[in-house]
């Protein structure tokens, strides 16, 4: 069922994203953008040791985990990095990522894709970009991407 789930998402995904250009851009600012989703949301503390990076980080690799073990795993420790990332890069830089990587994202799809996002009509794409790119990246899924 989650595979099916999955091919299904990934086929949505795709079909917004048909631009040579607009995949090249996206192959850089989606992890951009994680990268500084992870680092604001690790401004926001809700005790000692936790941070609502650590929840949403939580949230987002068990959905990953129930789409595909192998992929959720492999998306795991690739966002795990961003956490010692995030404590040591400055926030004016952060600022500057985000908005470097977002504008790079509208861009491509006004420019390029000429349609809006896929997570306009579905916000589940925000997490299934992360996904798509991965598993292309590394042949996993291939039926899927």
């Amino acid at each position: 069922m989650a595979a099916a789930k999955l091919t299904q998402l990934f086929e949505d995904y795709a079909a917004h994203h048909q631009h040579p250009v607009n995949r090249s851009i996206h192959k850089i600012a989606i992890p951009l953008i994680v990268f500084q989703i992870v680092a604001m949301l690790g401004w926001v503390h809700l005790g000692p040791h936790l941070t609502l990076a650590h929840l949403a980080y939580a949230a987002a690799i068990a959905w990953y985990l129930s789409m595909d073990l192998r992929l959720g795993l492999l998306l795991a420790a690739l966002i795990a990095v961003c956490f010692p990332i995030a404590r040591v890069v400055p926030w004016p830089v952060v600022i500057a990522i985000g908005v470097v990587a977002w504008s790079g994202q509208f861009l491509g799809h006004a420019v390029f894709e000429k349609r809006q996002p896929a997570f306009f009509h579905n916000l589940t794409h925000a997490l299934v970009g992360p996904a798509f790119f991965v598993a292309r990246a590394l042949h996993i899924n291939e039926a899927q991407t």
